[in-house]
């Protein structure tokens, strides 16, 4: 079985689509172009082409030795979207939606991005098709991001910088919705993770699926077996999400994912959504946000840009909720242990993002058995986050 929203959008009871009239119209549009292209072999054969080809697909699933031996248990397998063109998971989505652009007949994207990854994919997509390109990001993520501003605008892409609230990723969301409302009908906006009204939930999920998808034929391969678990970091929760929706229906394999505790929980400084927050509606659907006792939204904090964001995608909720998967989080102490513990034993720099699972990791393997074999989503690589890593060594 495929775990799919209802016909309202809805996994369970969160989700939806809950906009102005005006995008009522286009999402519906936007719903039955994307099941049109997935039935269209053409539009198939050429996006598989091109994930081969260009995205470098299907990516490693590596067994991390000298990790696995440093933990002192169980047997760590890494699935390494790092290695993807562009260093990041993002480019499977952002490729996959600017195919659906071109068949919408639409002549320009718009996106918004945190750390940039998501940017910088969506540029790097829309310059290999051919479509005009403008990305929202917020002043302080600009800041703290600039390798990837300075890739942006090399692919050809315009970076809008977003002033107002925050000045983070949800704030950039916030502008990319208003462009949309204002030039839908030329215009196609590229949403980075599984958030946002339906079907956009749905469609960033399955073109990141293949992240699961492949770790599951690789697993069975190198193993003879499913994993006892797998894990993944979850901000808005598309790599892991990626990651966790094929292995559904695997009763056996126990899902763990791992927010951004940032300073404390109790601190407030935080952007674990699931942990601490509430139900209610963000950006177009109805899922667990951080908001105040007045439903106005809480600022956030994450050493890592791309999970600073006070919500979480709806099939995360609906997962949390049934008990499907467990959620967890990891402060910005224990994600830059994790970033130091796989450049130290497997040679790999990662971004500060799966840094939080990777350093989760201690904790969950005592809590499986001794001989676990265990899934992580190594979502992207660490070069963008050197001014951040920079200002915390101090150097």
């Amino acid at each position: 079985m495929s775990l799919r929203p209802n016909d309202f959008g809805y996994f369970g009871e969160f989700g939806g689509r809950f906009v102005p009239e005006t995008l009522v119209a286009p999402l519906l549009e936007l719903e039955t172009a994307y099941r049109a292209a997935m039935k269209d072999k053409k539009f198939v054969t050429e996006l598989n082409d091109s994930l081969a080809s260009f995205v470098g697909r299907p990516t490693p699933l590596m067994v991390a030795q000298r990790l696995s031996r440093e933990l002192g248990r169980g047997k760590i397998y890494l699935k390494r979207e790092d290695l993807c063109h562009t260093g990041a998971h993002k480019i499977n989505n952002a490729l996959g939606q600017a195919y659906l652009t071109r068949y919408l007949g639409k002549k320009r994207i718009i996106a918004e991005t945190g750390a940039g990854q998501h940017g910088v994919a969506t540029a790097t997509a829309a310059a290999y098709l051919g479509i005009a390109c403008e990305v929202y990001m917020g002043e302080d993520d600009i800041i703290r991001q600039a390798p990837n501003v300075f890739r942006m605008k090399r692919l050809g892409a315009k970076v809008i910088p977003v002033k107002t609230g925050s000045r983070t990723l949800k704030d950039a969301i916030n502008e990319a919705m208003r462009d949309w409302v204002t030039n839908v009908e030329t215009t196609h906006y590229i949403v980075g993770s599984v958030v946002g009204p339906h079907p956009f939930p749905m469609i960033v999920r399955d073109f990141q699926s293949i992240i699961g998808r492949e770790a599951r034929r690789q697993i069975l391969k190198a193993e003879g077996r499913l994993p006892d678990a797998i894990t993944a970091c979850v901000g808005g929760g598309s790599n892991s999400i990626g990651l966790f929706h094929p292995f559904y229906d695997d009763a056996k394999v126990q899902i763990i994912g791992v927010e951004p505790a940032g300073e404390g929980l109790a601190t407030g400084k935080h952007a674990a959504s699931l942990a601490k927050g509430k139900r209610g509606i963000l950006h177009g659907a109805l899922s667990y946000l951080l908001q105040d006792k007045d439903g106005q939204i809480r600022g956030t904090h994450s050493i890592s840009a791309g999970l600073d964001y006070p919500g979480v995608g709806p099939e995360h909720s609906f997962y949390r909720d049934s008990g499907r998967a467990t959620y967890v989080s990891a402060s910005d102490k224990m994600a830059i242990q994790g970033f130091e513990l796989l450049c130290r034993t497997e040679g790999i720099i990662p971004a500060l993002e799966p840094s939080h699972a990777i350093g989760y990791l201690r904790l969950l393997m005592k809590k499986l058995p001794k001989n676990a074999v265990v899934i992580l989503c190594l979502s992207g690589r660490g070069d963008k986050d050197m001014p951040i890593l920079n200002k915390v060594y101090g150097e």
